[in-house]
């Protein structure tokens, strides 16, 4: 068998991080003596997360824009032009056979340096609002793969293929380690658990109602699980002494957690509402408002108006959380069938999916 090269690019967030590992371990169950390289940006998540996931990887002095005018946006430029040319030297010097980016300013310069050397290109897009990044990019990949129908209208609808997001594959079969992830996080098997994720750089104003509401759920008799976030672990880490509460600015071992939870808080971003789908468990999402063309509200409702989740708002959280939150976790028809209906919702092959899209590149 011919030992393939495979580069793949991405990161900033677990958004972009997770789906690119995910392809990434499918293509090497499939050609396991293919060589791979990620390439992210330097100082960002991806930098620990891709070695901790058994890959190597190289940081490019790579940085996006500000939202507001500020002095680092200057340097903007000179970043582009020096990742771009490093990034040249990185596909001379590993001699890819193709190039996977699944989206993020990580990806830029190394996607578009690969295309004009036309080596194939991959891009992946998880959300319902496709990012600039792989908008700008587009135009150099030979197939697009999406989560969501409908993004002709951003795309060449000759290169898009439907494939969903691709997720971990350690969290397809979370009934047969439950009992481990109870006794994992020292929780306590008759009580009902919330799983409360903000995201992988973690959520402020998530974090906020979890602090307000914490004599709430334990008047509910509801044991917490939170994920915080490390930009905010030490405001809230003196909560983990609570009885009921185990705080943790990131959990590594998030296959643990989201089988020991009956219900999840999270916010959602596309590769956080894919995973969800595929664990099948009831829901409240908190969409993020400060994103583009506000895409998390648009994919927690695309959930939500197939009966398959519950979302709130963060301006409706004061009047409504705890009137939702109280008819979940009061009801177990509502569970049930939340947690049926957004398991319906998942694309379990969607790395296998992508993965025959790249195996057709690969062939004479």
């Amino acid at each position: 068998m011919r030992q393939y090269k495979f580069i793949l690019s991405g990161g900033g967030t677990g958004g972009h991080i997770y789906p690119a590992i995910a392809i990434a371990d499918e293509l090497k169950s499939r050609f396991p003596t293919a060589d791979f390289l990620f390439v992210g940006a330097q100082n960002k998540m991806e930098m620990q997360k891709v070695p901790q996931a058994g890959y190597p990887i190289v940081g490019l002095w790579i940085s996006g824009l500000q939202r507001r005018l500020t002095l680092k946006n200057l340097m903007v430029p000179f970043k582009l032009l020096y990742s771009l040319f490093r990034s040249f030297i990185i596909l001379k010097r590993f001699d890819a056979d193709i190039v996977i980016g699944t989206g993020g300013f990580a990806s830029g310069p190394l996607v578009y340096a690969a295309g004009l050397k036309s080596i194939p290109v991959i891009i992946q897009e998880q959300n319902s609002y496709p990012g600039i990044t792989n908008r700008l990019l587009s135009k150099k990949a030979n197939i697009i793969c999406v989560a969501y129908p409908g993004l002709d209208a951003y795309f060449d609808p000759n290169k898009v293929i439907v494939t969903g997001n691709p997720v971990r594959q350690d969290i397809f079969d979370l009934g047969s380690v439950r009992n481990k992830a109870l006794q994992h996080f020292n929780l306590d098997s008759t009580m009902q658990t919330l799983l409360v994720m903000g995201g992988s750089l973690g959520a402020k104003r998530i974090n906020q109602l979890v602090e307000e509401k914490l004599e709430f759920f334990k008047n509910k008799n509801i044991q917490v699980i939170w994920q915080c976030g490390n930009l905010y672990y030490e405001r809230y880490a003196s909560n983990k002494d609570s009885w009921n509460v185990k705080v943790y600015p990131f959990i590594n071992n998030m296959s643990y957690a989201l089988a020991a939870a009956d219900i999840i808080i999270s916010r959602a971003g596309a590769s956080s509402v894919s995973e969800l789908c595929i664990v099948g468990k009831p829901v409240i999402f908190i969409p993020s408002p400060n994103v583009t063309a506000d895409h998390q509200t648009k994919n927690a409702q695309s959930i939500a108006n197939n009966n398959a989740a519950l979302l709130i708002k963060e301006s409706e959280l004061d009047t409504q959380f705890e009137i939702q939150f109280t008819k979940l976790v009061s009801s177990e028809k509502l569970q049930r069938n939340l947690g049926d209906n957004i398991k319906s919702m998942g694309f379990k092959n969607a790395s296998k999916s992508i993965v025959n899209e790249i195996e057709k590149l690969l062939l004479p």
